[in-house]
C-alpha cells in the first residue's frame, strides 16, 4: 500500500477516536519561514533575544517590527493539503480537535472549527495594560501600537519564559490522554506538547506521525509517514473531497 492509504486506513480505523498535534512543518509546506527563519534582515538576532517579555520591555519596537515582518509572511500564506484534510476529516467526524504549537490561523482557515493553541495566536493582540484582546488581519499601521486604556499592545502569543495558557493545556492533554494522535510537522522537542503522544500511548493509543525525519517519536509510533505535511496528505485530501462530492 501506499503511504498515503495506509494513512487513511488507520485514521478511519479509529472512528473517530483521534486528535491531530500539529508544529511548524505543516505551516512551512505554505510558505511560512519557521521561527528561525532564514530572512536576511532577522539573521543577526536570535529568536530567544526578540520573543521574551525583558526584549518587549527593553524595545518594543524592534520586537514588534519582527513580528510586523512574520505577520505579513503569515497572512499572505494559503492552507496547504494537509491543513485542508484535517478540516475536512473534522466535518466528517474522523478527528476530534487540532491542537496546534503554531500561532498563525491557517487550520481556521482551511475549515477546522476546534482548535487548541498552545502558543497564542499572531492574529491578535493583547493590551498589557488592560488586559483586552484584539483580532488582527494585518499589521498595525503604528509600531509600537496602544490600547484604546493607553496601554502598550503585544502579540497575543507565548514567549520564552511565560507559561503556556492553562485551559489550552488542560484539554490538549486530557484529549492526548484518551485519544489516538496523528503528529504532524513536529520535531518533538518543545515541552509539553513534545510528551502528549507519550500519554496517548501509555494509556493504550495508538500514535502516527508524519514527518520527514525521524525524531523522539519515531521509536513509539505505529506508523510514520517519512513525508512533509502537505505531500503526505495531499492524497488524502483529494480522497476526502471526492467522498463530500458523492
Amino acid at each position: 500500500m501506499q503511504p498515503s492509504e495506509d494513512l487513511l486506513e488507520m485514521i478511519a480505523s479509529f472512528s473517530g477516536n483521534l486528535v491531530a498535534l500539529t508544529g511548524a512543518g505543516i505551516s512551512a509546506d505554505s510558505g511560512i519561514p519557521t521561527f528561525r527563519g532564514k530572512d536576511g534582515l532577522w539573521n543577526r538576532y536570535l529568536p530567544e533575544e526578540l520573543a521574551t517579555p525583558q526584549a518587549f520591555a527593553r524595545d518594543p519596537e524592534l520586537v514588534w517590527e519582527w513580528y510586523a515582518w512574520r505577520m505579513r509572511k503569515i497572512f499572505k500564506a494559503e492552507p496547504n493539503p494537509a491543513h485542508i484534510a484535517l478540516a475536512l476529516m473534522e466535518r466528517k467526524g474522523l478527528i476530534k480537535a487540532v491542537i496546534t504549537q503554531n500561532v498563525d490561523n491557517l487550520h481556521e482557515r482551511a475549515g477546522s472549527r476546534n482548535v487548541i493553541h498552545l502558543h497564542g495566536r499572531i492574529d491578535e493582540m493583547r493590551c498589557t495594560e488592560c488586559g483586552k484582546v484584539v483580532e488582527v488581519t494585518e499589521p498595525p499601521e503604528s509600531i509600537p501600537p496602544h490600547c484604546r486604556c493607553g496601554g502598550l499592545m503585544r502579540p497575543n502569543v507565548v514567549w520564552f519564559g511565560e507559561a503556556l495558557p492553562q485551559k489550552e493545556l488542560n484539554l490538549a492533554t486530557e484529549l492526548c490522554s484518551s485519544n489516538n494522535v496523528v503528529v504532524i510537522g513536529t520535531s518533538a522537542l518543545v515541552q509539553p506538547a513534545a510528551s502528549m503522544p507519550f500519554y496517548a500511548k501509555r494509556n493504550g493509543y495508538h500514535v502516527i506521525e508524519v514527518n520527514p525525519n525521524t525524531t523522539p517519536l519515531t521509536g513509539i509510533a505505529d506508523l510514520s509517514i517519512r513525508e512533509k505535511a502537505g505531500k503526505a496528505f495531499e492524497e488524502v485530501c483529494t480522497i476526502l473531497k471526492e467522498e463530500e462530492i458523492r
